[in-house]
């Protein structure tokens, strides 16, 4: 019975530590923007950083972060999301070079940038 107890302790410290579980250190936590994406927060009325250089085929990922609903929206249209409320996300993916203006549909002073190259 002690044997059976140590073993199913042992498996159940190796399975909380990951061991065996192919899970590295060095690992990107969930929900962190990869290689191909970028992040765009909305917080306090302004989109940070207020311009982002990204390549070809990058996704883009805003995060409201504000207490109060928020829109992304690009000046020629190619891109608009819907109302965002607290911590709601938005992505487009760029697909081909150029500058993209964008503002927020509810407060048009706030506006950003993205350029893609």
């Amino acid at each position: 019975m002690k044997n059976k107890l140590w073993i199913l302790g042992v498996a159940i410290v190796s399975i909380s530590l990951g061991i065996g579980s192919g899970v590295r250190a060095n690992a990107a936590p969930a929900g962190a923007p990869s290689p191909s994406d970028a992040a765009v927060k909305i917080d306090n009325f302004t989109f940070s950083p207020a311009t982002i250089t990204v390549p070809v085929g990058t996704t883009v990922r805003w995060t409201n972060h504000d207490d109060i609903p928020h829109t992304v929206v690009s000046d020629d249209k190619t891109f608009k999301s819907k109302a965002l409320d607290t911590d709601e996300q938005f992505t487009y993916t760029f697909t081909k070079a150029g500058t993209y203006n964008y503002f927020c549909s509810i407060h048009p002073k706030m506006t950003g940038v993205v350029v893609v190259k």
